[in-house]
């Protein structure tokens, strides 16, 4: 079985959007995005398997807003703009815990899981004023895909599957709902949102920014596959687990990366010197035969998704990428409060039920992976590194391209014809601007 083709990916035709400095840096046009754009589309905040129990609970900020995403007692997830409905103080400070109800710090205020409070905000005292009782957070509607939590500020969106397209079915062949979170970190940046995802949306950067990967990820443009779909999202299938088809005229090796994956599904490195460009499809076989047994459903996958990254660019601002059958990833890039030219940068990864063994992760840089439960890290870009390393090496980039994007002698984006999936980024955003939805 081979690519994961579907009809829905349309590959609508290109409009052609001038992409100028000035939507990284105009005060102007962050407004029209947040009006527009942020404030009418789904948006990813986190998975069902970082909250299982009643109580447990996430906050994830987007531009000036703040969300509360809480499990209740009954199983379900709802969601909450994090702001008290007495004087408006931000309710919960932590990122992820667990809570038995909600407490204001500012005024003892205190909340259900629900977002309901019964008690009295007037004081015997206040002669004339009538006490209020069942008070309600403000609610916002969520929905989940594939242990994926979305939710819109929209009050009439379209359905999540509607707005997901053919994401939906891709993603549902994964089986990934009960994927439990490995690692987890957010960067201050100072960036724009919109130039790391950029960088998401092309594979042009492979050779410059992650030389290391060559010998196991494939860098030639001309052997991925560039999709994008009529609800503005896109994807790119790149072939993983033997080296690069550019590789051919040189000294080929397995080296140390590719030589973890091998031996994690119980093959030996040694029988492929010579014949390198055979590890990919015998991944494929190991995993096909023996990926059930290890706790893995694969049945719905087609024979490359058990080894290719499959990228997918969820508009606005998320990029997910399923890596085989092993994991997946998340970057996400956040809108920063009032500064369009900083943003807040994540990157997550979510770990498949049959990845728990040391050997399985080995073969996927394990040795960079957090224990799962690990705390979230925050810290701003230059104190520290992620440890992991495409992660870093992709933010090494952004900083030096916002100050380009800032100069006066830039004249706007020059794309080759790899890099339509930027190109259609940037025209959904103004098709969003100009519809006002």
């Amino acid at each position: 079985m081979g690519y994961a083709e579907s009809n829905r990916w349309k590959n609508p035709d290109l409009v052609g959007t001038p992409i100028t400095g000035e939507r990284y840096t105009a005060l102007q046009f962050m407004q029209l995005e947040w009006e527009h754009i942020w404030t009418k589309v789904w948006l990813l905040v986190g998975r069902t398997s970082e909250i299982p129990q009643s109580g447990d609970f996430l906050v994830e900020e987007i531009g000036p807003e703040s969300f509360l995403i809480l499990r209740q007692n009954d199983g379900s997830v709802r969601t909450f703009y994090n702001v008290c409905q007495h004087r408006g103080s931000r309710l919960v400070m932590e990122p992820e815990g667990n809570i038995e109800d909600i407490r204001c710090p500012s005024c003892a205020l205190v909340w259900n899981l629900s977002g309901e409070s019964e008690m009295l905000l007037n004081s015997v005292n206040q002669k004339g004023k009538k006490g209020t009782d069942n008070l309600r957070l403000g609610e916002v509607r969520n929905e989940t895909h594939a242990g994926f939590i979305f939710i819109t500020m929209n009050e009439n969106p379209v359905t999540l599957q509607q707005y997901l397209g053919p994401v939906w079915d891709d993603w549902e062949n994964y089986h990934s709902d009960e994927w439990a979170r490995t690692s987890a970190a957010t960067v201050a940046v100072d960036c724009n949102w919109k130039v790391p995802q950029d960088n998401s949306c092309e594979s042009y950067h492979l050779p410059t920014v992650h030389p290391q990967g060559e010998y196991w990820i494939e860098h030639d443009y001309k052997q991925c596959v560039f999709d994008w779909c009529d609800e503005g999202h896109n994807r790119m299938a790149i072939k993983m687990g033997a080296p690069a088809k550019s590789l051919q005229s040189k000294n080929l090796v397995i080296d140390e990366q590719l030589s973890a994956m091998l031996l994690a599904w119980g093959l030996s490195p040694e029988d492929f010197h010579g014949r390198e460009y055979e590890t990919r499809l015998a991944l494929q076989k190991a995993k096909r035969e023996r990926a059930t047994e290890r706790g893995y459903e694969i049945s719905d996958l087609h024979d490359d998704q058990l080894t290719d990254a499959y990228h997918y660019n969820i508009f606005p601002n998320i990029t997910i990428s399923y890596a085989g059958c092993e994991y997946v990833s998340m970057q996400r890039m956040r809108p920063h409060s009032t500064d369009p030219t900083k943003c807040f940068y994540d990157n997550f990864t979510y770990g498949a039920k049959g990845s728990e063994s040391d050997a399985d992760l080995e073969g996927l840089g394990g040795k960079e992976w957090l224990h799962e439960g690990e705390k979230r890290q925050f810290f701003t870009y230059g104190e520290r590194l992620m440890n992991r390393r495409i992660a870093d090496q992709d933010l090494s980039i952004v900083t030096g391209q916002q100050l380009g994007l800032a100069s006066r002698g830039y004249s706007g984006v020059t794309l080759s014809g790899q890099e339509s999936r930027v190109q259609r980024f940037h025209d959904v955003i103004n098709e969003h601007i100009a519809t006002g939805s």
